[in-house]
């Protein structure tokens, strides 16, 4: 079978080469728009991991520290320890900030209050120590881009980075920073100075406070403002043997609170918290379709508009109408092939490039290569159509 692929490579390869890396660039755009979605998931799925938690207890009538605030008392975890079940209990607090490198860059964090040793810590090290203080230092993503011994400043006061992790992120990608819990509760929930001198002036100017009859009382009311005992959660390890589900109906039937297991935790991040940036990756994925369909049918119409002679010669001589079109198809789906080939090079270099993780999965990148070609072929139909019709005539005309 004579190839019409084969002719234009040999006759015209600069051509078909420059199509086919303009193609394979969309498609590995649309490689990436995918990986982008599954780096999302994996995100999700990391955070969680991380924890090393089995259960997620947080404010009651909320869905847990990612998706929405949650704020319950740091005592809490002192009742849920002495439940049946729990092996480890400890308190977390999340708060996603801007972070003051030491060049005086700015990076998206979150800081997470942590008590070392315990869930929600950091379970590995890539270099220096975990946290053995109860102030001022801190253990890093490597993402965060800092180093072993930077100063970073979260609010009002300076940690210093003791040690190194790797894979710590939110559930939107954000490096973590792991700080001491005591430091991580004044971050997130004491106010600045000037609002605290404000409300301490407030509360002095108040008689039901400010009572000379009752010594002591503004001052502990006072110090009451200015002392945190909030964190966002409780993150739970269960004792073996024992159902997450059933730990998980005790806790919030005798504690008033909300727990959610992993699975439950997973629900929400992936069903729910992500759930619009999935919808609106699928669209941009359906529009990429459309327009490589769009692209491959416009330049196999136009490669085959300047072979009409060869083609009318071609009929003259008495070739089948199904050869023709199968040369054609031919030609659709070597552009294809090499477009993917392409594509899917160009989507393995430049995926590390991303602020945010790209994940590359293999079967996406089968399925691509399956709508790859199954979009070159419908798209090959037009071309084919237009062959069909040549009159042999036009091979002498």
């Amino acid at each position: 079978m004579i190839s019409l692929a084969g002719r234009d490579i040999l006759h015209g390869w600069g051509k078909f080469a420059l199509t086919g890396l303009g193609l394979g660039l969309l498609i590995g755009v649309t490689l990436s728009m995918a990986g982008i979605y599954r780096g999302m998931v994996d995100d999700a799925q990391a955070l969680l991991t991380n924890s090393q938690a089995d259960l997620w207890v947080v404010q009651k009538d909320t869905q847990g520290p990612y998706a929405e605030s949650s704020s319950i008392k740091d005592d809490v975890v002192r009742s849920v320890r002495g439940m049946p079940g729990v092996a480890q209990a400890a308190n977390v607090t999340y708060l996603t900030m801007q972070v003051q490198r030491p060049n005086g860059e700015e990076a998206r964090t979150m800081v997470v209050g942590v008590e070392p040793g315990k869930p929600g810590a950091p379970a590995y090290l890539v270099a220096g120590r975990q946290l053995t203080r109860d102030h001022y230092e801190a253990v890093a993503d490597v993402k965060t881009g800092l180093k072993l011994g930077d100063a970073v400043r979260v609010r009002r006061h300076s940690y210093t980075v003791v040690g190194l992790t790797q894979r710590m992120v939110s559930s939107g990608g954000d490096p973590m920073l792991f700080v001491p819990l005591k430091d991580a509760q004044e971050a997130q929930f004491l106010k600045d100075n000037d609002s605290i001198v404000n409300d301490r002036t407030r509360t002095a100017a108040n008689p039901a406070f400010n009572r000379s009859g009752v010594p002591g009382l503004l001052d502990a009311v006072q110090n009451l403002q200015t002392s945190s005992h909030n964190v966002n959660a409780v993150l739970v390890q269960l004792q073996p043997g024992w159902q997450p589900d059933d730990v998980a109906e005790a806790l919030t039937r005798w504690k008033h609170v909300q727990v959610y297991t992993h699975a439950g935790m997973e629900d929400i991040l992936v069903a729910k918290l992500i759930a619009t940036s999935a919808r609106q990756i699928g669209m941009f994925l359906a529009i990429l379709a459309v327009v490589s369909a769009a692209i491959v049918a416009f330049i196999i119409y136009t490669m085959t508009l300047g072979k009409i002679r060869e083609i009318a010669v071609l009929k003259l001589i008495g070739t089948r109408n199904s050869t023709i079109a199968g040369m054609i198809l031919q030609q659709a789906l070597g552009l294809g092939l090499i477009g993917f080939i392409v594509g899917k090079i160009v989507a393995t270099a430049w995926a590390p490039i991303f602020p945010k993780y790209v994940l590359l999965m293999p079967g996406d990148a089968v399925t691509g290569l399956l709508a790859t070609m199954l979009i070159c072929a419908l798209a090959s139909t037009l071309a084919i159509r237009a062959a069909l019709k040549v009159d042999p005539a036009e091979a002498i005309g």
